[in-house]
């Protein structure tokens, strides 16, 4: 019998690596394939929309300082000690079919086969309120949480919700309900009302486990803002609340009891994983202001981004909301919405919602991602980006404070700086920076989209709704109204091994905007190219091939191609060819050489 050792250490017998060696071996890669960099560290680093940078490598020095156990403050490793270990996460799923007997029929099936609690959406976007007991009718409202989310009938589906719970002489198990008068500002425009919001947090205060008001950060979010604007924005958001609330006579660590926090997550899986981490961080040190800090666990709800998701290829969609999700729960947050994979094309039909409650099953039940309490506590990686998040998040939040609170800053500070983050967020999608598979990267012409029930408009005049395809989607779209696909021809100079890697480069880009692309063969005589050209009936070509045979083929296939009526030449590559209108490259602005190429087709956009 083979005797374990006490410890087992899988790095003996080998040497110790440094930071230096790493340096040193990263750098001859590096230089191996062509880059020039002072560092590795330069060559490789990341910076986000928020400015914090990325670093290739991280050790022990990359520690911010102790970030505090689960469930004490500053609750940065989670608001319960023993973490989602015992039950898992609540598994929240949205309703908003305004059909009452379709959306009663929804949420029956999702609570019997594994969703713990319900998020109702009503009024304008969503069911009347005064189809709540209908709805409602078969949930036992003493075991599943019920999430309301009216805005500006708020007031009125509350008071029905309650209503309701009374007449079944039953205390509803938890849930909110869902005053959030700045979230509605930001939505719509309307004025914030803070009157409904306290007197609701009033009358939850006699029910046990019950919230009154979310703190909405979505918003925010989909209009193209980034995590630590999100973040700025809800923790600005909360602390009007619980001015409002303790200003209304309540107590500060009743205040607290009623707020839960709505963030985005996206498939960005670390750094959502940050945002939920450093949310709590943040809370806990507005309680610690406050005088009540071991009030300061915030209430999580992360709802997987509605800005992420695409219309085009939306099977895609299933990996995007499983890399948010698994973010979400690593990061802590106590309840979690996935959103059907064909929410961006109507109302979402049993399948989508299906697999939406199955990806968190799955994550929890087999995948045990809950079993580990703060499975991110202790990463160099993740507590640095815990850290910086916050703090740029913090100094977000003061700004607005200082502009006069978050509704004040809804005026004119909070959309700019949202819009100027959108703009920088939409460079780095149109030059595919942020590459969206399905969409920018790896388009499929021939896909057939499944059909569904147009959704209810939700309310606007609020801050923008942006999908970060949106510019290569409505591409797509113009393309698929043309009479006939719009092509464009890809002059292939020279045998298949030198002009595979850029024609394929070239079909990739043209198709993301819906454009066909002809193959002109494996052949250098320009004659032979023009002709094929003429044949194709296309009005634009691209040359694609070796840089060697560029120097040797170019400007003669592109002097043919002239004379053969090509409108513009493109160049697959780099460098200065005669006869060529411009490159493309890795980092060239997509959506402009699309729009291009849409004019000299005389598509219209």
């Amino acid at each position: 019998m083979t005797v374990q050792p006490e410890e087992l250490h899988p790095a003996a017998g080998f040497p110790p690596g440094t930071r230096e060696d790493w340096r040193r071996l990263a750098l001859g890669v590096l230089r191996r394939s062509g880059a020039e960099a002072g560092s590795p560290e330069e060559a490789l680093a990341f910076t986000t929309y928020d400015g914090v940078t990325l670093q290739p490598l991280y050790d022990a020095a990359d520690l911010p300082g102790d970030s505090g156990v689960p469930g004490f403050a500053p609750y940065t490793r989670g608001t319960r000690p023993a973490g989602g270990a015992v039950s898992g996460w609540d598994v929240r799923q949205r309703h908003a079919h305004p059909d009452p007997a379709v959306a009663r029929e929804a949420v029956l099936t999702d609570l019997e086969n594994g969703v713990t609690s319900v998020w109702l959406v009503l009024g304008d976007g969503g069911l009347d309120p005064a189809a709540l007991p209908r709805v409602l009718d078969g949930v036992y409202l003493d075991l599943a949480p019920v999430v309301l989310d009216a805005g500006a009938r708020t007031g009125e589906a509350a008071e029905i919700f309650l209503r309701l719970a009374a007449e079944r002489g039953i205390a509803p198990a938890g849930g909110n309900l869902g005053a959030d008068p700045l979230g509605l500002r930001a939505r719509t425009g309307a004025p914030a009302d803070m009157a409904v919001a306290v007197e609701l947090a009033r009358r939850a205060r006699e029910v046990p486990s019950l919230r009154a008001i979310t703190v909405d950060a979505t918003p925010y979010h989909d209009a193209g803002g980034s995590d630590a604007e999100e973040l700025g924005c809800s923790i600005a958001t909360g602390v009007a609340y619980l001015r409002a609330l303790t200003g209304a006579g309540l107590p500060v660590e009743e205040a607290f009891g009623q707020i839960e926090f709505r963030y985005a997550a996206t498939a960005d899986q670390f750094l959502t994983i940050a945002k939920f981490r450093a949310a709590r961080t943040l809370w806990s040190r507005v309680a610690e202001a406050c005088g009540v800090p071991a009030h300061g666990g915030q209430a999580q709800h992360a709802v997987t981004s509605s800005a992420m998701m695409t219309g085009r290829d939306p099977w895609v969609n299933m990996l995007r909301t499983t890399l948010a999700c698994f973010g979400a729960g690593i990061g802590g947050a106590g309840a979690v919405t996935v959103q059907p994979f064909d929410v961006r094309l109507g109302l979402p039909d049993a399948f989508a919602r299906r697999i939406a409650r199955n990806t968190q099953s799955l994550l929890v039940e087999e995948a045990n991602v809950a079993r580990v309490v703060d499975p991110a506590g202790g990463s160099w990686y993740a507590e640095r980006l815990t850290a910086d998040l916050a703090g740029r998040a913090w100094e977000w939040f003061q700004e607005i404070e200082r502009a006069g609170g978050a509704e004040a800053a809804l005026d004119r500070l909070i959309p700019e700086r949202l819009a100027a983050t959108w703009a920088r967020r939409s460079a780095g999608i149109a030059r595919r920076r942020d590459p969206i598979t399905g969409v920018s990267e790896f388009p499929d012409l021939a896909e057939r989209r499944p059909s569904r029930q147009p959704a209810p408009e939700p309310p606007g005049g609020g801050l923008p709704r942006v999908h970060y395809a949106q510019g290569f989607e409505e591409l797509r779209d113009a393309a698929d109204r043309a009479e006939a696909r719009p092509e464009v021809f890809l002059a292939t100079i020279g045998p298949v091994a030198a002009h595979t890697a850029r024609a394929s480069f070239a079909a990739n880009l043209f198709q993301a905007g819906g454009i066909a692309t002809v193959l002109s063969g494996t052949g250098t005589d320009p004659a032979e190219i023009a002709g094929a050209f003429r044949r194709s009936g296309a009005t634009v070509a691209c040359l694609c091939s070796s840089d060697a045979l560029y120097a040797e083929h170019a400007a003669a296939v592109a002097a043919e191609l002239r004379r053969a009526g090509a409108r513009r030449i493109w160049l697959a590559g780099k460098g200065d060819h005669e006869g060529v209108d411009a490159v493309l490259h890795a980092g060239c602005d997509v959506l402009e050489v699309l729009r291009t190429t849409f004019d000299d087709l005389g598509v219209t956009p």
